[in-house]
């Protein structure tokens, strides 16, 4: 058995955009659904849903089968949860509300074994294919994509020193909780902030590192990408659902 690619890392690298969907819904028969609607990446979040790493393997291999990239967001930087997401098989992590140079060095050596890191050995995992990928554990981390997610004016501010740490292969921005700690709480959209988060683009780019981004303002999400970013969620499961949802009611309650 061979170690699984990783085509979302490798497209980032090399430049090549890739769209994804914010993914909050704990069903593996919709996580396969939105794998067949033409995305490149899905991102399934455990930092605002009740999702555990046992509720996660389900929606990984309900998506397997098809040409979409599962990435996972655990609910914090905390290495025993990396480690568990590792080793059912996730090889694509945004860990969110990464604030320093030091907690992004915890995240990098989270995602790899030792000397590099402090990942932990497990022989017969998902990950391994169950033991049957030769020299897995000194290969795993060519294909593993670790993404830091900037929300804070304190880590923005030390954006390219994040960026610059080894074992980091892209950046993403969240302007939710950035706005907040801005002064903007709920205001994602607040010229103050979307001007931060595009300048936060460009710098990310100037480091030379993709960047990622998550909005439901269409028109901001635009100029998002004209500013560089690379892998932007355009759009989430609920506001889809939800939308689809308000317009079917709309529409037939105004029925006479």
């Amino acid at each position: 058995m061979q170690l699984p690619s990783n085509p979302f890392k490798a497209n980032i690298l090399n430049g090549q955009r890739q769209i994804g969907l914010w993914c909050s819904i704990n069903d593996s028969n919709i996580a396969e659904m939105l794998a067949a609607c033409g995305f490149d990446w899905l991102l399934f979040d455990t930092e605002h849903t009740p999702m555990n790493p046992q509720e996660v393997l389900p929606l990984l291999q309900a998506v397997a089968p098809y040409p979409v990239h599962p990435i996972v967001r655990p609910s914090s930087l905390d290495p025993a949860e990396i480690k568990r997401f590792l080793d059912c098989g996730v090889q694509s992590l945004l860990i969110p509300y990464v604030q320093n140079v030091e907690e992004t060095q915890l995240a990098a050596a989270s995602v790899a074994y030792a000397p590099e890191g402090i990942r932990g050995f497990a022989g017969i995992t998902r990950a391994s294919r169950y033991g049957t990928i030769p020299d897995y554990a000194k290969r795993a981390r060519e294909e593993i994509c670790l993404m830091v997610q900037i929300e804070t004016q304190e880590a923005l501010e030390q954006l390219e020193a994040i960026a610059q740490v080894p074992g980091v292969d892209a950046v993403f921005i969240g302007p939710a909780d950035l706005a907040a700690s801005m002064g903007f709480p709920g205001e994602p959209s607040h010229p103050e902030v979307k001007k931060a988060c595009l300048e936060g683009i460009r710098r990310i780019r100037a480091a030379g590192k993709p960047a990622g981004f998550l909005t439901l303002d269409q028109e901001f999400l635009q100029e998002i990408i004209e500013a560089g970013c690379l892998f932007p969620a355009v759009d989430t499961d609920y506001a889809i659902l939800r939308r689809g949802a308000v317009a079917q009611s709309a529409k037939w309650t105004s029925v006479s």
